[in-house]
């Protein structure tokens, strides 16, 4: 597979994670983003052995969208540093079955994760494990029963666009894991999570300039 290189120099490479494929897989033999650009890196740099290539964030296997890796131990410093702060930007944009009764609103709730399941769930402050989650949406644009939302995350919890978006009663579309059966009437349900990783931003973790990307995903609507 030929991964979609959006930026590369000697510290960084950008690129576009299809929908269906893993960030990273422990799988052996399993194509996922890490073995497809290492060997992307294989080819291009001419060098024997295995390539440098730093994980520095993750995408849920069935959403699209920007990942960038580090290159060189350093840039991997940096930019993990930059992720736990807040000029790391990761904005997201999302298919909403349902239209918001709000345009815009952030929304705050307690999130615990079932690991057997691999889901996490809307809880109370007090449950052993809760973890604060935070998010930002504004809604670009309707139709009919379906709404684009512009989603920026103030906090990373497992699968905490999906969670939280359901229990505001607008589940992404597309998302079967949790979108309640009643709502597949809303809007047939879809073999593809409508969930785009769209815009990334971040300062060179070695000429400190401040780097933008975006990626116009294909949409519905």
């Amino acid at each position: 597979m030929k991964p979609t290189i959006i930026f590369e120099d000697r510290d960084i490479l950008v690129c576009v994670k299809p929908h269906g494929i893993p960030t990273q897989s422990r799988r052996i033999g399993a194509p996922d983003m890490v073995s497809i650009l290492k060997n992307h890196l294989h080819t291009t740099c001419g060098k024997k052995g295995e390539p440098y290539l730093a994980l520095i964030h993750r995408l849920d296997q069935p959403v699209e969208g920007l990942l960038v890796f580090a290159k060189t131990p350093a840039a991997a410093k940096s930019l993990c540093r930059q992720l736990q702060s807040p000029g790391f930007g990761k904005h997201y944009l999302a298919v909403l079955n349902g239209v918001p009764a709000r345009p815009e609103a952030t929304l705050e709730d307690y999130l615990v994760k079932d690991g057997r399941a691999n889901m996490s769930h809307v809880c109370t402050s007090d449950t052993p494990g809760a973890k604060l989650a935070r998010l930002h949406y504004k809604i670009l644009r309707s139709h009919d029963s379906l709404a684009l939302a512009e989603i920026t995350l103030d906090t990373g919890r497992h699968h905490q666009i999906r969670v939280q978006m359901s229990h505001a009663g607008c589940p992404i579309a597309g998302d079967s894991k949790y979108t309640p059966a009643s709502s597949h009437a809303v809007s047939p349900p879809s073999d593809v999570l409508r969930l785009y990783a769209a815009k990334l931003s971040f300062m060179h973790p070695v000429t400190g300039a401040l780097l933008s990307f975006t990626y116009d995903p294909k949409l519905p609507f």
